[in-house]
């Protein structure tokens, strides 16, 4: 059966900008251009009546510039994927065209590879949503979200990042994926269980008074409303977060199993709960590491840390956490370093699935900035690392939901 094809829009005021993309799409045989349009304006029209999975979508623009037609296109069709394409690469624009529900960020002129590949992800992810709300239609009758008491089914997953040796970048990675994760269509959730030095908050510039011990204190009467009081929400990416205390108290024992049906209620809540832990396994970090749908498992190069890991997979084996969960990546990954991946992952019968670039000014910057690396940097080479993990992931869900 031949695949469906993603189907394009394109949209530049700029009749040079517009042919040049349109040459660069015509060689893919996945994709197919049903229009185009010069305006923001023509372009809101265009969505209506065509309804194409994605939109290619140029950031300035006379009429109605491309975040202000992103953001009405999909408040008529949320299923619509937009990707922006800028002359400037500026934080601003890029934290604008996400809060408006872009599903990708380009600099103009993009590079082919590029491009067709924001593409095909953001075809595979509108395909995902019109296939979600065809079900819904079809189990309860068309949504009406303007009827008092409505809200989405949400059946999240929950997804732990896990080093046994400390100090291979966990909360970095934790604070980046979910911010990769996180569109206009899925709600992310980002729990810090290092209950006595979290600092998963610090990484977003926020500090909150609530934390984990806050819903403990009212496990048997979670609702919404309590989540929501003790959430930290992120006006720049929409996360929102569950801090860690900021008592350095240790309170870890004996609240193993609260913190667990905490990370279970909010799945309720949340399409992605995204967790950082400790490597040292407290009670936490094993509730937390044994209800995960997916184990983010972190090594770097160097021996104890591959000898750690190695002894955390035999532990793995033992206690029944399925090989098939864990998703194995290399952090601060350096080429002149004769460590490779694939001899890791040979020698540890587990293989890498990605190794993220050593990029310690970049990734030094962006923490003590208090701002992660794919909210403003999204080019350097561990922003498209993060992208990659983020895609494996989603086709790990949308695999594992099928057998469901």
């Amino acid at each position: 059966m031949p695949q469906e094809k993603i189907l394009v829009a394109v949209v530049d005021d700029t009749d040079e900008s517009r042919e040049m993309i349109l040459r660069m799409l015509q060689f893919d045989s996945s994709i197919e251009v049903v229009g185009t349009a010069k305006t923001g304006l023509e372009a809101v029209d265009l969505a209506q009546k065509l309804k194409p999975d994605v939109i290619v979508m140029d950031i300035n623009m006379p009429d109605m510039d491309g975040i202000t037609a992103t953001e009405n296109i999909r408040k008529k069709n949320p299923y619509i994927q937009v990707v922006i394409l800028s002359v400037q690469s500026d934080a601003n624009y890029m934290r604008r065209a996400m809060l408006a529900g872009a599903r990708d960020f380009l600099t103009k002129p993009p590079m082919i590879d590029e491009l067709t590949a924001a593409i095909r992800r953001a075809g595979t992810m509108a395909k995902e949503e019109k296939a979600k709300m065809t079900a819904v239609y079809n189990a309860t009758g068309p949504l009406n979200p303007t009827v008092p008491g409505y809200m989405p089914q949400v059946n999240g997953k929950t997804i732990v990042v896990y080093s046994p040796k400390g100090g291979s970048g966990t909360t970095t990675i934790a604070t980046n994926l979910a911010v990769a994760l996180k569109d206009a269509n899925h709600k992310v959730a980002l729990v810090d269980s290092n209950l006595m030095f979290g600092d998963v908050a610090v990484f977003f510039n926020e500090h909150g008074k609530n934390s984990a011990l806050d819903l403990i204190d009212r496990i048997n009467d979670l609702d919404a409303e309590i989540i929501s009081d003790v959430m930290i929400k992120n006006k720049v990416t929409g996360i929102e977060i569950l801090g860690a205390p900021n008592s350095s108290q240790f309170v870890d024992a004996g609240i193993g199993e609260s913190f667990a049906k905490i990370l279970q209620f909010l799945q309720n809540l949340y399409d992605y709960v995204i967790v950082d832990t400790t490597a040292y396994l407290t009670e936490v970090a094993q509730n937390c590491l044994d209800i995960a749908d997916f184990i983010v498992l972190v090594t770097i190069q160097d021996i104890p840390a591959i000898k750690n890991t190695n002894q955390f997979l035999s532990l793995a084996d033992a206690s029944g956490i399925g090989r098939d969960r864990i998703v194995f990546i290399m952090n601060r990954y350096d080429k002149r370093i004769s460590i490779s991946p694939e001899r890791v992952g040979e020698s540890l019968k587990q293989p890498v699935i990605v190794a993220i670039p050593y990029e310690d000014r970049a990734v030094s910057y962006s923490v003590n900035r208090g701002i992660p690396f794919m909210i403003d940097n999204k080019m350097i080479p561990a922003a498209k690392s993060i992208v990659a993990l983020a895609d494996h992931i989603r086709e790990k869900i949308k695999k594992l939901s099928e057998v469901e």
